[in-house]
């Protein structure tokens, strides 16, 4: 059976890894899941500085624990294939410099990492950076990010404030507000003709 996504409500992936500012992530799901369908992922580090509890409802939130204790034998389902294959967007707020870095050099180490690996890069994929100005300058930085660009994945540039150690500078995610309106005003025009009809 044919899914024809101008017959139901985007499917958007969103992800947070190990960043203070995964404190937003419950506001961004919020958002999104007013626009499509919302299914979440975490690393470890995230859930650090995440309110699970500021999550939607109706929002189900995946973490590697859960790759892990969904598959027993073969012809499991695996989740990060499963999660690969449901969303239309997958959207990394925030993307670490550590996660920048796994991504760009390929390596698929949690479930997060693994879905990126495994992603189809027809469709949309964006990437909400959120670092320490000094990590944010790093020469390693502007190599990951030019690998990730050449890959197919949209940058959502941080934004210049008071960080959350002190500092002012570079480096901090964007507004959830602004990530929102950046992939909804992309959308459908990223997604490949052969899903809207």
């Amino acid at each position: 059976m044919e899914d024809n996504l101008s017959s139901r409500r985007p499917r958007i992936l969103l992800a947070a890894s190990g960043s203070v500012a995964a404190i937003k992530f419950g506001v961004l799901c919020k958002s999104f899941s007013e626009w499509g369908e919302v299914k979440a992922v975490a690393t470890n580090c995230a859930l650090h500085f995440m309110d699970k509890s500021s999550l939607p409802r109706e929002v189900t939130l995946y973490t590697d624990d859960d790759e892990w204790s969904s598959w027993k034998r073969i012809g499991d389902e695996v989740l990060h294939i499963e999660l690969r294959k449901w969303a239309d967007i997958m959207v990394i707020a925030p993307l670490s410099a550590n996660t920048l870095a796994k991504v760009a050099g390929g390596l698929c180490d949690n479930l997060l990492s693994c879905i990126v690996r495994a992603w189809d890069y027809s469709k949309p994929l964006f990437v909400a950076p959120a670092m320490n100005t000094f990590m944010w300058k790093n020469p390693f930085t502007e190599r990951h990010l030019l690998s990730i660009s050449e890959l197919g994945m949209s940058l959502i540039p941080p934004i210049t404030k008071r960080l959350a150690c002190g500092d002012y500078g570079n480096g901090a995610m964007a507004e959830p507000s602004q990530i929102f309106a950046t992939v909804r005003l992309s959308f459908p025009s990223q997604l490949p003709n052969a899903m809207n009809g």
